[in-house]
């Protein structure tokens, strides 16, 4: 295991300091992944900073989530899944839906979600050289090429942290611990 420090907003280097306290105000608690982030002040700006940007993307709430959730899926990432997931729950996504992510399955109630799962999917899979037919297929589902975009900067934001967490081996926070998961061995035909 590669020890990393879990700052908070009174140990963490200087210029981490402000941000660790915007996390903490806003949440109520700085989750492990930014303490961690925490140690290298660019690092630490460049997700807060980037999940800002995706936060005011053409994607609804609902359909950042399901890029996140997705993302974390892919990249096998436990510690963002349990995180995502809450606040997928939290901030209105319906539980069939994360359930059917989390466990890579195809999303059957809503068409227009799996389209942007299945893209988002594709994007992770193929490290961003997706086919025609995947970028036409997200298109015809009523996306536009600015959100083809937005996904690129989800994606983004979720292997930053999902890499992070990969390599830090980061101990999940109590209040992501309901949502604790790991990927399914068996996945489910697409």
């Amino acid at each position: 295991m590669t020890q990393f420090t879990i700052f908070d907003e009174t140990s963490a280097p200087a210029d981490s300091k402000p941000i660790l306290r915007s996390v903490k105000a806003r949440l109520g608690f700085i989750p492990n992944i930014m303490g961690e982030l925490a140690a290298s002040p660019s690092a630490l700006d460049a997700y807060a900073t980037l999940s800002a940007v995706f936060g005011r993307s053409g994607l609804t709430q609902i359909e950042r989530n399901v890029v996140l959730l997705t993302t974390d899926f892919e990249n096998n990432c436990g510690y963002c899944m349990a995180a995502d997931s809450t606040i997928a729950l939290n901030t209105g996504l319906d539980r069939e839906i994360v359930v059917a992510i989390r466990e890579g399955r195809v999303i059957q109630s809503d068409a227009r979600l799996e389209a942007l799962h299945q893209f988002t999917r594709a994007m992770v899979r193929e490290r961003g050289l997706v086919e025609r037919h995947d970028i036409d297929a997200f298109l015809r589902a009523g996306f536009t090429k600015a959100n083809v975009l937005d996904v690129v900067t989800g994606v983004t934001l979720k292997t930053m942290s999902n890499y992070t967490n990969h390599i830090a081996e980061t101990e999940l926070d109590d209040s992501f611990a309901p949502m604790a998961w790991s990927k399914p061995l068996l996945q489910h035909a697409d």
